[in-house]
């Protein structure tokens, strides 16, 4: 490892360390040993890093649901690694460290605002799907939204009970976002512009039933969305995010800050919209301070004019250009029956890279 990774690093961890006092590093839960024994030991609540009194509580109260609240945080991290896959910030977790995403979180950017939401919209999603799979005795299936069938078919299967799940992620990921100050209220917007999308998304799940798949009785039930059509439709909100401003007010508890739109000509935000209140970086060069790791060596596509293309991407520097062979099945056969033969082919392609 060359010398300026190594002080880079270094760097990036003394800033981490300064931002740990509202950063949510129970996140941390989701990567590394923790996770990876989820299936095997069972959780101590103590154990978890930056539980506050109230999600200490719950996780002493609702023990068998912790699991699924981790998962759903790996989700929403897998997600956001996706959605911005392409983007001069890309999610990038840090190993080892308590604040994955270092100090990106620290500011009141677009980036936190997605982060927050993606990231409570899994704990709801997994909470939910582990109720409908039967691995809590605390929940199950959905038996209040049912009202009678439609035509041509009935109620059938084991409806998710997402309002469940929206309630576990309100209760454990918010109960840290009660200061009085902008950046909680912040959190808890986007948290619950997370949760919605949820909400709004569910839809009937139908099978069929009869002789030769002739459809004769059709059973259906209520069920979540695919959780990429979450993450697509909280990136456009991402890109639509809304720029707020700080305000304060006393009241009887003493100050408390809110937020107000920026641009009164703009359409307020809904409850569904993401907001944020401080610029982001470019993210083009290394600073430990913003947390930007850079574009240096970031694969690019030199076709495209969009934010994945090199132009972009690179933030002006140029690309470099090397071939790299890659070994794919390739003249594949069907053989009745029923088995697929493949040969192996070698294909040259080009990999450009940040210069």
């Amino acid at each position: 490892m060359d010398l300026y990774l190594v002080g880079y690093l270094m760097c990036m961890w003394l800033s981490s360390s300064r931002v740990l006092g509202g950063y949510p590093i129970w996140w941390s839960l989701a990567l590394g040993q923790q996770y990876s024994s989820l299936g095997s030991q069972p959780i101590l609540c103590g154990s978890i890093p930056g539980l506050v009194p109230k999600q200490l509580r719950f996780c002493r109260n609702y023990i068998e649901i912790m699991p699924s609240v981790a998962e759903g945080v790996k989700l929403g991290i897998q997600e956001c690694q996706h959605q911005f896959r392409g983007r001069r910030w890309n999610c990038t977790t840090i190993k080892d460290n308590l604040a994955i995403f270092g100090p990106v979180l620290d500011k009141a950017t677009r980036e936190s605002a997605f982060v927050h939401a993606i990231a409570s919209a899994g704990v709801a999603f997994a909470v939910t799907r582990s109720c409908a799979e039967g691995t809590s005795t605390m929940c199950g299936c959905d038996s209040h939204h049912k009202g009678p069938p439609g035509e041509g078919w009935k109620w059938g299967g084991c409806s998710e009970d997402a309002e469940f799940g929206v309630l576990v992620s309100r209760e454990f990921a918010d109960a840290r976002e009660n200061r009085p100050d902008a950046r909680s209220a912040m959190n808890r917007h986007n948290n619950e512009a997370g949760r919605m999308t949820i909400l709004e998304n569910m839809h009937l799940r139908c099978k069929c039933h009869g002789l030769s798949g002739s459809c004769e009785v059709k059973t259906c039930w209520w069920a979540q969305p695919d959780f990429r059509l979450l993450g697509d439709y909280l990136k456009d909100k991402y890109d639509s995010a809304s720029e707020m401003v700080v305000e304060k007010h006393r009241e009887s508890r003493g100050w408390v800050e809110t937020l107000r739109a920026k641009y009164a000509f703009f359409k307020h935000p809904t409850e569904r919209d993401l907001v944020y209140y401080e610029g982001s970086p470019n993210f083009c060069e290394p600073n430990p301070e913003t947390g930007s790791f850079g574009t240096r060596d970031r694969a690019c596509n030199v076709s495209s004019h969009g934010i994945e293309g090199c132009d972009l991407l690179c933030c002006g520097r140029g690309h470099n250009t090397r071939t790299e062979k890659r070994k794919e099945k390739c003249h594949c056969i069907f053989h009745w029956c029923c088995y697929v033969s493949c040969q192996e082919c070698v294909r040259v392609y080009d990999v450009h890279t940040c210069k």
